[in-house]
């Protein structure tokens, strides 16, 4: 049962689709490729890769490791840093700007010692910056400095990149991926300490022919080997089907633009009678949307069952953690805001991460989730003070997450043919996905389990409330990114 348990919320917490870059790089009629590979973990492997991290001994982070599975849950290529180039691989994120990969001065995150590090002593072309930068993420802080080298991008040689050299990483999610870095395809206007994102130094420095990059996300997941291409300087026909239907961006910043309604069954929902707002997003897996509104439409496809699934997860894996924590006498209210599942001061260095296991995506997460810690500490609080033992929590799993209150996206997989069709309308056209395209498998035959690719995101204003398609709507539709005129484009992909 830990097995399955740990597979499906690993899936959740890694928030983008899984590949492995194989990195090809061709230049016909201008365009610039960077193609994405897209890999099959098998539990063995898992299984594998968990043994190897859980012998790091008395890391305080290796406690949380029991969940690092991968499956299908990124999509990434690769780039070179410095000269000689030393290779990254990087999420292309339209969600965010700027370039960071982890630092060879990365020593105190244990994600760090799982990935590629930046060395500038390597590096003929490296200058020296030194400015702070961090990133605040939902299960925790991402910190470094800035600092300037060559960056290639297929064979494109930026020069003068400015990037982040990341010291130290929040969490488990950063560990789990099999990416090293982000590097970001948004405007600067929301660049962490005014760092010139790559896409506008390609531009500026006049490395395409048109101000046009294009994301293809192959939707055909029988064919495990290809996971998806991202071009430069245009678009391949040979990815899409149709024509591009084009929307203004109307918010530089993120690629935001303006969306009419959201569909089920052909009928409109008036959700967006006061207007709604999305952007493209890249490095989102799901649709993320209003608590409100997403609710009702997992209520149309009929989903329940997700925060169980997590809370037996988080019993399972951080049982130990837990219990031992209360057997030594901690206060109980202690607990919660230390494994950084209730509020708590930004800069505590005891947080263990234990929220980013809650967390579907970077900015996505589970309302009640301090209540769900509330729930199982209080509950082991007592097991403790009557001398149970661990064997027997587990025993009571099931009671103890009935206690936490929530709609929750899982689905039947039986049900998908009955399933309705859900739209959005962009641009005074509908753009629809079936359940085969807005339902998440994970495992095969008897143990495949569903799961609905819309969560909550709840964006106060000035900047929300706020859609965000992500990977679940890219798959479906081939994602034009125009910047000389501003505008986003979406066509069927091929």
């Amino acid at each position: 049962m830990r097995s399955k348990l740990e597979t499906i919320s690993s899936f959740l917490l890694l928030s983008t689709l899984l590949s492995a870059p194989i990195f090809l790089a061709s230049t016909d009629h201008g365009l610039i490729r960077i193609k994405l590979k897209k890999v099959k973990i098998d539990e063995s492997n898992i299984k594998n890769y968990t043994k190897g991290v859980n012998n790091l001994g008395d890391s305080q982070e290796s406690g949380v490791i029991a969940l690092n599975n991968y499956m299908d849950a990124q999509y990434f290529g690769e780039i070179g840093i410095g000269t000689p180039p030393q290779k990254f691989k990087v999420i292309f994120d339209t969600g965010s700007a700027n370039l960071w990969i982890p630092s060879s001065e990365c020593v105190s995150s244990i994600s760090c010692f799982f990935h590629s590090k930046y060395d500038s002593s390597r590096s003929s072309t490296y200058k020296e910056n030194g400015r702070p930068a961090a990133i605040h993420y939902n299960n925790g802080l991402l910190s470094g400095y800035f600092s300037k080298d060559i960056v290639e991008v297929g064979d494109l040689v930026v020069k003068d990149q400015e990037f982040i050299e990341a010291t130290k990483e929040p969490g488990v999610t950063f560990l789990t991926g099999r990416f090293d870095g982000v590097l970001g395809l948004g405007f600067k206007e929301i660049s962490v300490g005014n760092g010139i994102p790559v896409w506008d130094n390609i531009v500026n420095q006049h490395l395409v022919r048109d101000s046009i990059f294009s994301l293809w996300l192959n939707h055909r997941r029988s064919e495990e080997n290809e996971g998806g291409e991202i071009v430069f300087g245009g678009v391949d026909p040979k990815h899409y089907k149709g024509e591009h239907t084009y929307v203004p961006v109307t918010k530089k910043g993120y690629w935001q633009f303006d969306m009419d309604d959201v569909l089920v069954d052909g009928e409109p929902t008036g959700f967006c009678n006061g207007g709604c707002s999305a952007i493209a997003d890249s490095g989102t897996s799901f649709i993320a949307g209003p608590t409100s509104v997403v609710t009702q439409l997992n209520h149309a496809i009929r989903a329940n069952g997700l925060i169980s699934v997590y809370c037996k997860s988080v019993i399972e894996a951080f049982m130990d953690l837990i219990f031992g924590v209360l057997s030594a006498g901690v206060d109980p209210e202690r607990i919660c805001p230390v494994i950084a599942l209730c509020p708590k001061n930004e800069d505590h260095e005891d947080s263990i991460g234990i929220a980013s296991v809650l967390g579907m995506i970077d900015d996505v997460s589970i309302p009640p989730r301090c209540t769900i810690c509330q729930v199982i500490v209080g509950f082991l609080q007592n097991i403790v003070a009557n001398n149970q033992t661990k064997k027997t929590i587990l025993g009571w799993t099931n009671s103890l997450c009935s206690l936490v209150p929530m709609e929750e996206p899982m689905v039947e997989c039986a049900q998908l043919p009955s399933m309705p069709t859900i739209s959005f309308t962009i641009g005074g056209k509908e753009f629809e996905l079936a359940p085969d395209d807005y339902i998440l498998k994970i495992g095969k035959g008897d143990n495949v389990q569903c799961f609905s690719g819309f969560v909550p995101l709840d964006i106060p204003p000035p900047h929300g409330p706020l859609w965000k398609l992500g990977d679940v709507f890219m798959r479906r539709y081939h994602t034009v990114f125009d910047y000389d005129n501003l505008r986003v484009g979406f066509a069927e992909a091929a």
